[in-house]
């Protein structure tokens, strides 16, 4: 049975199978939780990044998934999937949710038993915490009855809270 537990700190850290990027549609890195695991994981995920075939000069829609190894990371792979910005984008909450069911897909697909998510769309891309955190629970939901543990590695407190709460309301109702 799938277990959900919110974890405070840095997911390139993350001793799980495989950790989710929260990438930009080219793969090259950026700021953020995209910055933070491309310095991790050294120049390999770059290379292997821009070794991925991109359709239109890109290589991620948005919404869509990736696969990549995890250079120096302790993981097994590093699954990137670029978020909706909040505002500007046709019906953000489906791609929201493609972000995290294709992401959790291609983790079945390696077999593993752990990822481990950051807080998709919620820096940067405006995503109002709230609702993020519900579609992230939500879209998550439908794989509970599988073998996998899944985790959302939180970096700010006020954050982390606020999935702490949405989780402990998921778990009284089920």
């Amino acid at each position: 049975m799938t277990e959900f537990e919110v974890i405070l700190g840095d997911i390139t850290g993350a001793n799980v199978d495989a950790i989710v990027n929260a990438a930009k549609p080219s793969l090259t890195g950026g700021s953020g939780v995209d910055g933070a695991i491309h310095k991790a994981a050294g120049p390999a995920l770059l290379q292997e990044c821009m070794a991925l075939k991109p359709h239109d000069g890109i290589r991620c829609p948005i919404g869509e998934a990736r696969i990549t190894g995890s250079g120096q990371l302790q993981c097994k792979f590093i699954i990137h999937t670029v978020g909706p910005i909040y505002k500007g984008c046709e019906n953000p909450e489906a791609l929201l949710t493609k972000s995290y069911t294709n992401s959790i897909e291609l983790a079945l697909n390696q077999k593993c038993k752990s990822i481990a998510f950051p807080a998709i769309s919620c820096g940067k891309y405006g995503y109002p915490h709230e609702e993020a955190i519900g579609i992230a629970f939500s879209s998550l939901y439908p794989y509970l009855s599988l073998d996998i543990k899944i985790y959302f590695y939180v970096f700010e407190k006020d954050l982390y809270l606020k999935y702490l709460n949405k989780l402990s309301i998921i778990k009284k109702s089920i």
